[in-house]
């Protein structure tokens, strides 16, 4: 009989990783090990309990779950990444992708496609919901979406930050770099998406649909 797989689940918010945890522990073939509301709890608690799938948010406070995975795996890379995410929109996905992820769930599936993920990420598969497999698919027809495109990983995460209304030194806490980086990346930013200030930029990433 083969072990469980075991599972990480990070979420911001609890009544949803306790709605996640009651699926999953109904599946005989997972045991969920742990949850984190935030970036540095997944990362701490994925060293200490050593599970075989994270379950990973997009939303997450601060550094997001794409920055999360980008670390998580830095750390450890033999993780298996799943990310679940209100997001479909195809640029998420990429950069998900870009940092590791191993697999993109968006949260409109079906539960029962939520068991599926898993176990095709344990197994070191590929997954794509077909709903974000549809948004990539389509992307490249849609005018403005190459802006965004340009942006490294670590532009579109500050860019991400600086939409939510944070400031360079609070990105700079939030991500491990200095405030100078920071402010260069955000001098880039500017410059690729034809933005002066803060407010224009506000309103590109609007007009982009990047959520925030």
């Amino acid at each position: 009989m083969t072990d469980p797989t075991k599972v990480l689940l990070a979420d911001d918010h609890a009544v949803v990783r306790e709605g996640y945890r009651r699926l999953l522990e109904d599946e005989p073939g997972i045991r969920v090990v742990g949850e984190a509301g935030n970036a540095a709890q997944a990362c701490e608690l994925a060293r200490t309990l050593a599970p075989d799938v994270v379950v990973m948010d997009i939303a997450l406070p601060g550094a997001s779950g794409i920055e999360a995975t980008r670390r998580l795996l830095k750390d450890q890379p033999h993780l298996r990444v799943l990310v679940f995410s209100m997001y479909d929109d195809a640029i998420y996905a990429r950069r998900a992708l870009e940092a590791g992820a191993l697999g993109y769930l968006s949260k409109a599936s079906a539960p029962e496609a939520l068991l599926q993920a898993i176990y095709a990420v344990a197994r070191g598969e590929r997954y794509m919901s077909p709903d974000v497999a549809k948004k990539i698919a389509h992307s490249g027809a849609q005018p403005g979406k190459s802006q965004l495109e340009a942006l490294s990983s670590r532009e579109f995460e500050v860019l991400r930050l600086l939409v939510q209304g944070e400031t360079v030194r609070s990105i700079s806490a939030k991500l491990g770099l200095s405030e100078k980086t920071v402010a260069n990346h955000q001098s880039a930013i500017r410059e690729k998406l034809g933005a002066r200030n803060s407010a224009q930029l506000a309103r590109v990433a609007a007009q982009l649909d990047l959520s925030v």
